[in-house]
């Protein structure tokens, strides 16, 4: 395979990471904002008293809901958010791993390039 083709297609592979993990940033900056949103949720329950009515929406009616339920619900959705944090930070590490393997590999054939035009001989005028 010719160095031009290599190049082009490294080139290639390495913008799909990018966009993977422009991706992986925007599916992380969302699991940040429910997380926040649900520890905000729980920070409020803390300070319900049992004489307190807590409603859940469901579509576009408010259904009465337990407050031990709806504690029990956030916690569960707390620590499931927290997983697919974790998950979303270990893609986001294997990504930058396979983008700096490619960016090496970048260099490394553009250098090869560089190198076989300088050895070319220049070509001569009449």
């Amino acid at each position: 395979m010719s160095l031009a083709i290599k190049l082009q297609s490294a080139t290639s592979d390495f913008q799909k990471l990018q966009a993977d993990m422009s991706k992986a940033v925007e599916a992380r900056q969302k699991l940040d904002a429910q997380l926040s949103e649900n520890e905000l949720v729980k920070k409020e329950f803390a300070n319900l008293t049992p004489e307190n009515t807590v409603y859940k929406q469901i579509g576009p009616v408010l259904v009465k809901q337990d407050i031990a339920d709806a504690k029990h619900n956030v916690d569960t959705r707390l620590d499931f958010i927290k997983g697919e944090i974790k998950r979303v930070e270990s893609q986001l590490k294997e990504i930058e791993g396979k983008q700096e393997e490619k960016r090496q590999e970048l260099v490394n054939i553009q250098t090869t390039i560089q190198q076989q035009t300088a050895q070319q001989p220049a070509p001569s005028n009449p």
